[in-house]
């Protein structure tokens, strides 16, 4: 097939293409739309559960940040002394028991 006529071709593809495209996508945000409202997007406690996940997410991305950012190399020191010191802790609990 000669590549000149591959290319009106395409033209016309992609003409009708991308207004079906657009129509969809606005069909599919109506729908949304449609759906949010019956389920009631007022839900407070729902709202409320998500803020407070977001939140502790927040604060989670706070700690990582601050781990690999941390330019020292006592960050495995630290992490082995906490261990050492759950072990210390433990150790103390089962001298306590007996």
């Amino acid at each position: 097939m000669d590549l000149a006529i591959l290319i009106p071709i395409v033209g016309i593809v992609m003409g009708i293409s991308i207004p079906l495209t657009a129509i969809r996508l606005k069909h599919r945000e109506k729908i949304e739309q449609m759906r949010l409202a019956a389920s009631g997007t007022g839900d407070s406690a729902q709202i409320a559960r998500q803020d407070a996940r977001i939140e502790e997410l927040e604060d989670r991305m706070a700690v990582l940040e601050r781990i690999i950012t941390d330019n020292s190399v006592n960050v495995a020191a630290q992490i082995e002394a906490l261990r050492d010191t759950a072990s210390i802790e433990e150790l103390t609990r089962e001298r306590s028991q007996v």
